[in-house]
């Protein structure tokens, strides 16, 4: 799989030949143009990971042509080589952003680093970049509650595998953080990690966004595209929203999975992709599958290392953690230093359902810090934030506006709750105690969050 996609303009044959050769060996896929007008079509046609651009050409300057391409709003990493290099056409250069200035005859050792260097700094930077998006949104993977605990635990033994990995949690539980950490704690870390929202490209564009488009492919397609499978290359794919992928996609992406290949839209080229999958729903995939909403086959394909994301009601305890947390961002952000919760303002977000879970957490505390006059948040200020979503009131579990399926997990937690501390923790003695088989109870608690105290040894 190539490490990156590289032009390089030169008018020297002997040159354009010895780079293709050196460069396609260690990985990259190169093109080459004897002159500035050559470099400017294929720049046209196509996207690049990199390019090398010689000052002196018969038909141009080089440093001329990276201005053009910068005029134009063009981020492509440039870096200038010369045999005749000036003080002056060095500075002009680097003023333009050029990465680095290499003198002829090239060291091809000296221009591999320049290379894998500028690469890296190129993905960390968009890795940057996408971090500070997030900042704040759905925050880190915060909490000690035993169920980010065991998450955690899961998330190291995931990171070290190869296999495709499938999370399923409900929206606003953080699957994306997830992907990251699972990305950043692999070998592939050095790589890129690309998302792509399944939910969010329309139908007719998806292919193209996943596999790439050739020039001309169809309307609007001007030059050649490279898509998310291509970009991941050596890396990480985090496919969020996976659920509502059309099912013509599914087939695709299906033999991409068997078949570690791919075509780009209007193209006949088989490219070979070496790519990590991080798949991602908040939907019920068993039943789509049932439904003949999501192929069963991708199902079992993706769905290798599951890791099952807990709603925030579920831990409870992590409230106060991520509460202070995203407090401390929105204190910062909206220059309100020094506000803080009351005991009774902290006890009344802890009892809240938060169907949105951690990002809905996020955008009540925002919403706290920016309405509330103060520098304390009481239980009054949080009961006018949440309107009339407040806990359970005495005497029913129905609250306006919260969905039946909430409710009831609410009202099966409860109950189990209550149940295993009955039977001192023991599962077998709680299943039999509710007339539930014991694989039935298991895989309730499981998704609920909830375990037993005692292990099957301490129940025999």
């Amino acid at each position: 799989m190539p490490r990156g996609h590289v032009l390089v303009l030169d008018d020297e044959r002997a040159i354009l030949t010895t780079l293709q050769k050196a460069l396609s060996l260690e990985g990259y896929t190169v093109d080459v143009a004897g002159g500035v007008g050559v470099a400017e079509e294929k720049l046209a046609k196509r996207s690049y990971d990199i390019a090398l651009f010689d000052v002196s050409l018969p038909d141009g300057d080089g440093v001329e042509l990276l201005r053009r391409i910068r005029a134009a709003g063009s981020e492509l990493p440039v870096v200038m080589m010369s045999g005749h290099a000036t003080i002056d056409a060095a500075v002009r250069a680097t003023r333009l952003g050029a990465i680095d200035f290499l003198e002829k005859p090239l060291s091809t050792d000296r221009l591999l680093l320049v290379l894998d260097n500028t690469l890296r700094l190129v993905r960390a930077e968009a890795e940057a970049k996408a971090l500070r998006t997030q900042t704040g949104q759905v925050g880190e993977l915060i909490g000690e509650s035993r169920a980010m605990l065991e998450l955690r635990e899961q998330i190291a033994r995931a990171a070290k595998a190869t296999a495709t990995v499938f999370v399923t949690g409900e929206r606003g539980t953080g699957k994306e953080l997830v992907a990251r950490a699972i990305h950043g704690a692999s070998r592939r870390a050095r790589g890129p990690l690309e998302k792509m929202n399944c939910a969010a490209v329309p139908s007719e564009l998806i292919e193209s966004e996943m596999f790439g488009h050739e020039a001309g492919a169809f309307t609007g397609a001007t030059k050649q595209r490279r898509g998310k499978f291509e970009r991941a290359s050596g890396g990480t794919l985090f496919l969020d929203e996976v659920g509502d992928m059309p099912l013509a996609m599914q087939a695709k992406l299906l033999r991409v999975l068997q078949e570690r290949e791919i075509e780009r839209v209007g193209g006949h080229e088989t490219i070979k992709v070496d790519v990590r999958v991080v798949a991602a729903t908040n939907r019920d995939i068993e039943a789509a599958c049932r439904e003949g909403q999501f192929r069963p086959d991708l199902y079992d394909r993706l769905n290798v290392l599951p890791l099952s994301l807990p709603p925030l009601r579920a831990r409870r305890e992590d409230i106060p953690l991520l509460a202070r947390h995203f407090l401390a961002l929105a204190t910062q952000a909206n220059d309100r230093p020094g506000m803080a919760f009351t005991s009774g303002g902290m006890g009344m977000l802890v009892a809240y359902s938060f169907p949105g879970n951690v990002r809905e957490l996020r955008n009540i505390i925002e919403r706290l810090v920016i309405l509330t006059p103060d520098d304390t948040i009481d239980e009054g200020d949080v009961k006018v934030c949440l309107g009339g979503q407040q806990a359970p009131m005495k005497g029913g579990l129905f609250r306006p506006g919260v969905p039946f399926r909430v409710l009831a997990e609410e009202a099966e937690r409860t109950i189990l709750e209550e149940a295993l501390g009955h039977h001192g923790g023991q599962m077998a003695a709680t299943a039999r105690g509710l007339g539930l088989e014991r694989s039935h109870l298991y895989k309730k608690c499981k998704a609920l969050g909830l375990r037993g105290d005692k292990g099957e040894a301490d129940e025999e």
